[in-house]
C-alpha cells in the first residue's frame, strides 16, 4: 500500500498576490510576522507582495535578517520578535531561505524543547505535530519548490545543516506570482533554476514508489529545460519566468519522493559558516557527476528522461546538463566556487549523515562521496 497525499492550496497566476488579503481572512491570521531577507526589501518585493493589504501591510512586525542560509541564530532572533509582536502566523516572502526560516519559526513558536528535537536525522518527524503556526510562502525565486514543500534547512549553533521534515510543515497557502520573478538577475536566475531542475531529477530517480510524483517530476523537469536559458536571457520574458515558477513548484511537489546524493552533499557543503556556497550551484556542478555514479542503478528512467527531453537514444546524460550549467555561465567546479580542498573529508562524512542520501538510487559510502567531491572540484 502506498500513501500518496497531495498537498496544500496554492495560487498560480500573473497579480496573484491579490489574493493574500482573502488567505490571511479564510487561515484566520490577524498579526503574521513577515519573514524575509533585505535583498528581497531592496528589489521592491516587499512592498508590492504586502500592497494587497495596504496600511495595515504596513503596520506588520517584519523579520528581514534571513542569512543566504537560514541559521539557528537567526530562527532564534525570528522567534523572538514573532513571540514579542503576539504573531499568530508568518508570511514569507522571498527564495528558498525566507520560506525555511519562516518554517523553522511556525515549528519553533508551537513546539517546546530545542530546534535540534525535531531534526529528522535526530527522529525528529513524528515529533513535529499539526500544532505548527500557519504559513504562507510567496516565492520570488523560481527554483526551490520550499512553498510547498514538507522540510525546511537549518544550520544549527554548532555547524550542522540539518532537515526538519513533516506535512505539518508544507505552507498552508503557496501565493505563486509569475511578475515578482520579473527581472531576477542571470545569476541567480541560472541558479536557482538548475536547483529546480535537480529537484526533478533526483525526485524521479528516487526508488519510492510514487507515479504521481514521477509525472509531476517529469513534467516539472521538461519546463525547465525548455525555458531556463531564455529566462537567463530575457528577464522580462514572462512566459519564460512562468514556467519556471511552475518548473520549480513541481519540483517541490516531488519531495513526497525523496531526494539523493547531489542534496546529500549541497546541504552540508552550503551550511559552511566560513565560505558562501550558494544551494542550487552546488546542485548544477554536482549533478552531472551523481548521475555518472547512479548510471547502471535506475531502470530504464534514464531512457525516459532522454525521450522526454527529446535527446537522442543513449545520450551522455551526465554531459548534456554539464553544457547546460556551462552555458548558463555557472561555474565548472566546486575549486571555482571556492571551496577549500581540506574540506572535502569533511564533507563526504556529513553527507552520509544528511537525510537525503536514503533514497539516492545507488547507495553511496564516504569514500563514494569524498570521490563525487573530487570529481566535481
Amino acid at each position: 500500500m502506498a500513501l500518496i497525499t497531495y498537498l496544500t492550496t496554492i495560487r498560480f497566476a500573473s497579480g496573484a498576490v491579490a489574493e493574500l488579503p482573502a488567505d490571511l481572512t479564510e487561515l484566520g491570521l490577524r498579526r503574521p510576522l513577515v519573514v524575509t531577507d533585505a535583498g528581497v526589501v531592496r528589489a521592491g518585493l516587499v512592498a508590492r507582495a504586502l500592497a494587497p493589504l495596504g496600511a495595515a501591510g504596513h503596520g506588520l512586525p517584519r523579520f528581514e535578517g534571513t542569512p543566504t542560509n537560514p541559521t539557528e541564530q537567526a530562527l532564534a532572533a525570528a522567534l523572538a520578535l514573532y513571540r514579542d509582536e503576539g504573531c499568530d502566523g508568518v508570511i514569507a516572502i522571498g527564495g528558498g531561505s525566507p520560506i525555511d526560516l519562516a518554517k523553522g519559526v511556525a515549528l519553533m513558536a508551537t513546539h517546546a524543547g530545542e530546534l535540534s528535537d525535531y531534526a529528522a536525522i535526530l527522529g525528529g518527524v513524528a515529533r513535529i505535530t499539526s500544532a505548527v503556526a500557519p504559513v504562507i510562502a510567496v516565492p520570488t525565486t523560481a527554483g526551490t519548490g520550499s512553498e510547498v514543500g514538507r522540510a525546511a534547512l537549518v544550520t544549527l549553533a554548532d555547524g550542522r545543516k540539518l532537515g526538519f521534515i513533516s506535512p505539518h510543515l508544507i505552507p498552508k497557502r503557496a501565493i505563486c506570482d509569475p511578475d515578482l520573478t520579473l527581472g531576477l538577475p542571470p545569476m541567480l536566475t541560472a541558479a536557482t533554476g538548475m536547483d529546480a531542475i535537480t529537484h526533478c531529477v533526483e525526485t524521479y530517480l528516487s526508488p519510492r514508489f510514487n507515479p504521481v510524483a514521477e509525472a509531476i517530476a517529469l513534467d516539472g523537469l521538461a519546463r525547465a529545460v525548455a525555458h531556463l536559458e531564455r529566462a537567463v536571457a530575457d528577464g522580462s520574458d514572462a512566459a519564460a519566468r512562468a514556467e519556471m515558477l511552475m518548473a520549480a513548484l513541481e519540483g517541490g511537489l516531488t519531495f513526497q519522493k525523496g531526494l539523493g546524493a547531489v542534496h546529500a552533499l549541497s546541504h552540508p557543503l552550503g551550511g559552511l559558516a566560513d565560505v558562501s556556497l550558494h544551494h542550487g550551484t552546488l546542485n548544477a556542478v554536482l549533478l552531472p557527476h551523481v548521475l555518472a555514479f547512479n548510471a547502471g542503478h535506475v531502470g530504464g528512467k534514464y531512457d525516459t528522461i532522454r525521450a522526454r527531453l527529446g535527446l537522442a537514444p543513449g545520450a551522455d546524460l551526465p554531459a548534456f546538463f554539464a553544457d547546460l550549467a556551462r552555458r548558463l555561465g555557472l561555474p565548472r567546479g566546486l575549486s571555482e566556487m571556492g571551496l577549500p580542498r581540506d574540506r572535502l573529508d569533511a564533507m563526504a562524512h556529513a553527507a552520509t549523515q544528511d537525510h537525503s542520501g536514503a533514497t539516492n538510487p545507488r547507495p553511496a559510502s564516504a569514500g563514494d562521496y569524498r570521490r563525487l567531491l573530487e570529481a566535481a572540484y
